[in-house]
């Protein structure tokens, strides 16, 4: 009988079952991966075999790793890594694409073709602001702005507006949004320039998710696809800026976006003409508002008397504004904002005394108010404050050493009259 036969009294069959067979009897990967490393083991032993048995040898041990389990550990490894990892193979770099879920667009080609939502399907923030300029090839200049930076070519030197020639069409722009929401439904923040109503509208239908919004080059007509984001909680309007495009934004607009946004929790206006009437129209409407940003604006007079109707703001910001108000109103119709706590001025001018007045008025339940690098701080400035009796902090910052205090620079009178109010508190 050939030893390998078993024959009924043999004692192989009353053997008990070994640990590695219960373990490995439901487990189909595991026993390929024992197989390979006793094929790898005979091997190492018999040079003789190395040669019939190269492919499992050189086995990718990966492979019998599922997607869902390969993707949690990469997803455990450093930011650092995971570059490098995406060179291993092409199903790594497929894997490392779904774990991106923050991008900024260079190349409008790579959106338009699919090849970004098919490369990235998980992406959640968006940037597509760079990608929506066209630059010239072979040109002589770069324009670098705070917000993005472009080639231009000497043409610019005869038109102020040095963007509006070098933007993409509408309807290029329309298009590219369609693509994207079409592949990215999970898309929670996007940053776009020169889109229209119908792109917006397109968004608000497929990505149901959609939370923060960042908007470029905006017009009253806009802000009605913008309406359709019911979910949208921050929001950033850019309507003008001086030298790269101009755009309009009113009360029109202002009120169709109130109706629309009435979860908005954050709202930035940059550049944006407006008036008392949409000011109000926001505040009654948007009543989770807590974060109010008016950035550089064309305001009519008489717009800071609204923000009174803004009873839920906590932290109201002015930047780069050239004037707050040159003809706020009387001062029994300015009101004040009951739940404000903190109020922020960067790069204002603060020398209209009218305005600086009325802003403290509406102000006067802040607690904590910052000024940084603004012009026009005087005696008079810190006697308008004394109104605001609650404030327990100023941070006045100098944009020099902004870690410190720049009280030294500031009048006695001044320093002497704010020391005076806080002990009255």
């Amino acid at each position: 009988m050939s030893v390998l036969e078993e024959s009924p009294d043999s004692p192989l069959k009353k053997r008990p079952p070994r640990w590695s067979d219960i373990w490995l009897k439901n487990t189909k990967p595991l026993k390929h991966v024992v197989f390979a490393m006793q094929l790898q083991s005979l091997a190492s032993k018999d040079p003789k075999s190395q040669t019939l048995i190269p492919h499992f040898a050189t086995i990718d041990r990966t492979l019998l790793l599922s997607d869902e389990l390969l993707l949690k550990i990469l997803s455990k490894l450093p930011l650092s890594q995971r570059n490098p990892n995406s060179l291993v193979c092409k199903r790594w770099l497929n894997l490392q694409g779904r774990l991106v879920r923050s991008l900024k667009i260079l190349d409008w080609n790579f959106l338009v073709s699919c090849r970004l939502v098919t490369r990235f399907p998980n992406l959640a923030h968006v940037d597509l602001l760079n990608a929506c300029l066209f630059s010239p090839r072979n040109s002589e200049f770069l324009l670098t702005h705070r917000m993005a930076s472009m080639q231009m070519s000497s043409r610019f030197c005869s038109n102020w507006d040095l963007l509006e020639e070098n933007l993409l069409p509408v309807e290029v722009v329309d298009r590219g949004l369609q693509v994207l929401s079409n592949g990215c439904p999970n898309l929670r923040r996007l940053v776009v320039i020169n889109a229209s109503e119908l792109g917006l509208l397109t968004l608000a239908e497929e990505c149901l998710t959609l939370q923060e919004l960042e908007l470029h080059k905006c017009n009253d007509n806009v802000l009605r696809g913008i309406a359709a984001c019911e979910n949208l909680q921050i929001l950033k309007l850019v309507g003008t800026v001086d030298g790269l495009y101009s755009s309009l934004v009113s009360d029109i607009g202002l009120t169709i976006l109130a109706q629309g946004c009435k979860r908005l929790v954050k709202l930035e206006l940059s550049g944006c003409e407006g008036s008392f009437d949409g000011i109000k129209a926001i505040g009654q409407c948007c009543l989770m508002l807590e974060e109010l940003t008016i950035s550089d604006h064309r305001m009519e007079d008489g717009w800071l008397a609204a923000l009174s109707y803004c009873e839920n703001l906590k932290t109201l910001k002015l930047l780069s504004c050239k004037r707050i108000d040159w003809n706020p109103g009387p001062d029994e119709y300015l009101g004040f904002c009951p739940t404000l706590e903190r109020l922020h001025l960067q790069k204002c001018q603060l020398r209209n005394k009218k305005g600086v007045r009325a802003l403290f008025q509406v102000c006067e339940a802040v607690r904590e108010i910052v000024v940084v690098d603004c012009w026009g701080l005087d005696n008079d400035m810190f006697t308008f404050a004394n109104v605001c009796r609650y404030a327990d902090r100023w941070d006045l910052i100098d944009p020099l050493d902004p870690d410190k205090c720049n009280l030294g620079v500031l009048p006695t009178f001044a320093i002497v009259h704010m020391l005076t109010s806080f002990q009255n508190v």
